[in-house]
């Protein structure tokens, strides 16, 4: 099956330049013009790479890095015309793999999507553990005493987020953001009702939590 590359560019030659190349390479090429209508493509499609502009509205490259690192381990290749290293630097750190500056040769472009594919094939499956609850991120699948239990995407997801900072106290808003890219007042309801139901399937004692905690005012945590 061919792999996913999402390509989040407001510059329509730059996305049709960068599709033209990896199209020849097989790959499949899904585009967004802005960076929320990227972290919703992302969330739809489950790409296996993504490469990103810096510069784009609505949501910029930077926000987007930090917000698809929140549930995603694909590469995630900064596009740019800083060049700065400040500018590098910083992309690097919110979780991106590469940096690229602009102008750039598309055929590196597809070099380093290979290279960075290349290393995720042999390292993209973790395994997150917190007491007797372990989460396969790359099966999607959460077991329990080692018996499986299902989930849906967006419990998945939020549990995902959950125990990967165990003992950090994430707000409804952070949460929300994490599985669908924005929160609005409306969400807030919306959470609670997916933490009970996760409190149901992990919990031995819902009631009574032992591994999702409410931080009251504040939010939800994990206990380690």
């Amino acid at each position: 099956m061919a792999k996913t590359i999402l390509i989040a560019e407001d510059d329509a030659d730059i996305r049709a330049v960068l599709r033209l190349y990896l199209e020849s390479e097989g790959f499949r090429v899904v585009e967004s013009a802005d960076g929320k209508a990227a972290l919703a493509a992302a969330l739809r499609e489950s790409p296996d790479a993504a490469i990103l502009d810096v510069m784009m509205p609505e949501m910029n490259g930077y926000e987007l890095t930090r917000a698809l690192r929140r549930t995603s381990d694909i590469p995630l290749l900064i596009l740019s015309a800083k060049s700065a290293d400040n500018d590098k630097i910083l992309g690097l750190n919110l979780g991106a793999d590469d940096y690229i500056a602009k102008p750039f040769n598309p055929m590196e472009v597809v070099a380093r999507v290979k290279a960075h594919l290349r290393r995720a094939g042999g390292s993209r499956r973790e395994s997150l553990t917190v007491g007797t609850l372990t989460l396969d991120t790359a099966a999607m699948q959460l077991y329990k005493d080692g018996q499986p239990v299902a989930l849906t995407p967006t419990e998945y997801k939020i549990l995902a987020q959950l125990m990967r900072a165990p003992g950090r106290i994430f707000t409804k808003v952070q949460l929300y953001e994490g599985i669908a890219g924005e929160f609005f007042e409306s969400n807030d309801n919306t959470m609670m009702v997916h933490i009970s139901k996760l409190r149901e399937k992990i919990e031995d004692d819902p009631k009574n939590p032992r591994y999702i905690i409410t931080i009251r005012g504040l939010g939800y945590k994990i206990e380690a």
